[in-house]
């Protein structure tokens, strides 16, 4: 029987969503990274402080997910890595939380994106992210019913009409948004197939 994403939000095995994954976060604050290692202590978390130490550290190592900061290590080149290499990433930002950067993770292929002024959610928001994704549900869902009147107290209320024609096509087609398409494109899997 499949359960629906608000029924999901509710189950038991929630919790353990992230028990055990092996998650890399990339960010030049040190600070940002400790805290995420330790609200994040049912995981396994890898850090990296520059782009080259996350690049060499993806090259090496297996991760179930990827958190990236923006701004201070090249964020949105390390998401076309992750998406090359298959890994689920959410974007972290507190610098670049503007409706430029939201749109271009979302368009690159990220699962999430996620304002650093709600640091203390991101276990929750990751687990609900993380139920999502593996159901192949629309992950952006949730940040836009999670925290839409963040977003609006943040980009001001009509902050989508001036990207109307994104904004139109992304809630025609989110439930199969350019995020999931940009990671199908790199899907070994599927490319293997000749699709």
């Amino acid at each position: 029987m499949q359960t629906t994403l608000e029924e999901d939000r509710y189950m038991p095995h929630k919790k353990l969503q992230l028990e055990g994954l092996n998650i890399l976060a990339v960010d030049d604050e040190k600070d940002i990274l400790e805290t995420v290692k330790d609200i994040l202590d049912v995981a396994y978390v890898d850090t990296a402080d520059s782009f080259k130490s996350a690049v060499d550290k993806i090259n090496s190592n297996k991760y179930d997910l990827a958190i990236l900061d923006i701004m201070g290590v090249n964020g949105l080149d390390l998401l076309d890595i992750c998406v090359e290499n298959d890994i689920p990433t959410v974007m972290l930002t507190a610098h670049a939380l503007d409706v430029d950067t939201l749109m271009a993770s979302i368009q690159k292929g990220a699962i999430m994106y996620f304002p650093k002024d709600a640091l203390s959610d991101l276990p929750k928001l990751l687990e609900d992210v993380l139920i999502a994704h593996r159901s192949n549900k629309p992950t952006w869902r949730i940040l836009f019913d999670e925290l839409g009147e963040f977003l609006d107290e943040k980009f001001g209320p009509d902050w989508q009409k001036e990207n109307s024609e994104f904004w139109s096509e992304f809630n025609r087609t989110y439930q199969i948004g350019k995020g999931i398409q940009t990671r199908l494109m790199h899907d070994k899997t599927i490319l293997s197939k000749g699709v």
